[in-house]
């Protein structure tokens, strides 16, 4: 098994087009290898990916030639009766990556840190694991790949219930997981707060009209003093 090299490092549009490149290998074989158009279609798509991300085709065009000079992807140069360029990943080479751990690197690239059972869910079109402990068991041999993990186990947040895995390709990505799951939890604290004085409020208000209603209804049987008795 290859040692991963330490200069492999990904910004973060890099992660996001090895992470199409690869999906879409598995997904849509027929329409595989990319042109730059449908790469880039891949890498903005509003489903499967977090955060969505609006790429320019030449972004696109400079970020797979820097993962191709990273030994990520290739060029696949027009055949006879073909115009355009197209491109493809070669990850499962330069990494030594079976179809196991290249599909939950993909969906890690993809969308983020993720639960076990969140990666089982996302990687069945890729890679069909036959249980949660499965995927499990192929983070954590990839969390102990040669020459450097791929993988990291993120520790359960207050306010989750499970831990997340994150990919180790990408530079700083522990730092914004850890952004993430903050900003997660502090909107939680901040929305749960909101609600209760959104409540609140409305509680008053409905008090308030109560209490109208208790004093007209109180005018309108209210009887006359010397009024006859039965």
């Amino acid at each position: 098994m290859v040692d991963v090299p330490d200069e492999i490092e990904l910004t973060a549009p890099q992660a996001r087009v090895l992470g199409s490149l690869i999906e879409k290998a598995a997904t849509t074989p027929d329409a595989y290898p990319l042109t730059l158009k449908a790469l880039t279609t891949a890498c903005n798509q509003t489903s499967s990916r977090d955060p969505v991300v609006d790429y320019e085709p030449q972004l696109v065009e400079t970020t797979v030639l820097a993962l191709k000079a990273k030994g990520l992807a290739r060029v696949v140069h027009p055949g006879a009766g073909e115009r355009a360029t197209k491109y493809r990943h070669v990850a499962h080479e330069a990494l030594e990556l079976g179809p196991a751990e290249l599909a939950v690197l993909a969906v890690l690239l993809l969308r983020g840190a993720q639960t076990v059972s969140e990666l089982r869910t996302r990687t069945e079109r890729l890679h069909g694991f036959a249980s949660a402990d499965e995927v499990e068991s192929t983070l954590e041999r990839m969390a102990a790949w040669p020459g450097r993990p791929l993988v990291v186990r993120v520790e359960r947040q207050p306010g989750q219930k499970e831990a997340r895995w994150i990919q180790l390709l990408e530079a700083d990505v522990e730092g914004r997981a850890a952004a993430s799951a903050t900003a997660g939890t502090a909107g939680g604290v901040a929305g749960r707060s909101g609600r209760v004085e959104e409540l609140e409020q409305r509680v008053a208000r409905l008090e308030q009209r109560v209490a109208q209603l208790v004093e007209a209804l109180g005018d309108l049987v209210e009887l006359p003093a010397d009024a006859p008795s039965d």
